[in-house]
């Protein structure tokens, strides 16, 4: 088995189980102390992960917000916001994405050994790109990651990425964010896709919490003998 980082998954959805609806602006499904939360959690990581389609869609910064955080993680010696990561089987990213541009810290781009020239010409100057087979073996992600010295590690998303690691078995902790409202839209992105999950009616995941956090829910799964490892 591959050493690896401790790997926590996050996710928001709606009671439904959906990421988003399927306008075109992005659904907020969370609250303010439910982002703050979110801010600590990645403010105690390592690395950030999310999937090519996410960037595309959403634009992200995935900075921590709160000052007094980043300067605890410089006086940690760490760079005020963890490293920056993605997936992508095409390479196909736009280098002026928020993803690149904001914040003092490297950004990984983890992409299919067939668009690998391709995305080296797009984004070498603004990012790292790595070979991680054909088709993305996200196993050697994980793997050059803690050789990169990645401890601990977040995946935000999307749907495709959450459905991949936790297919493939790669997730210690889940933290699941269910907000009050229903989408009732098959055509919007669901927290997973099809897959044959390691956790099933004969071996459940362990819920570790639930917590009330203003009007949503968050419940944290124990999904390896990893659970709580630091």
């Amino acid at each position: 088995m591959v050493e690896r980082p401790y790997v926590l998954l996050s996710c928001g959805m709606s009671i439904d189980g959906y990421l988003d609806d399927a306008a075109g602006e992005r659904l907020l499904l969370s609250n303010d102390a439910d982002f703050d939360r979110v801010d600590a959690v990645r403010a105690d990581c390592d690395a950030i992960l999310v999937g090519a389609g996410t960037i595309r869609q959403d634009d992200p910064r995935l900075l921590v917000r709160s000052a007094d955080r980043r300067r605890r993680r410089q006086a940690r010696g760490q760079r005020p916001t963890p490293l920056k990561v993605t997936v992508t089987g095409r390479g196909d990213l736009d280098p002026e994405s928020r993803f690149f541009t904001h914040g003092d810290v490297d950004k990984l781009v983890y992409c299919a050994t067939g668009h690998l020239d391709r995305a080296r010409r797009r984004l070498s100057a603004v990012a790292t790109v790595v070979d991680c087979g054909d088709p993305v073996d996200l196993v050697r992600v994980v793997g050059d990651l803690h050789e990169r010295g990645v401890g601990r590690l977040m995946v935000e998303g999307g749907g495709r990425i959450h459905t991949q690691f936790l297919t493939a078995g790669l997730v210690d902790e889940l933290h699941l964010v269910v907000a009050p409202i229903f989408v009732g839209d098959s055509r919007a992105p669901r927290f997973v896709g099809d897959g044959r999950f390691p956790w099933h009616a004969d071996s459940r995941a362990t819920l570790a919490e639930v917590r009330q956090i203003g009007d949503v829910a968050l419940l944290r799964y124990a999904m390896s003998p990893r659970f709580g490892d630091r």
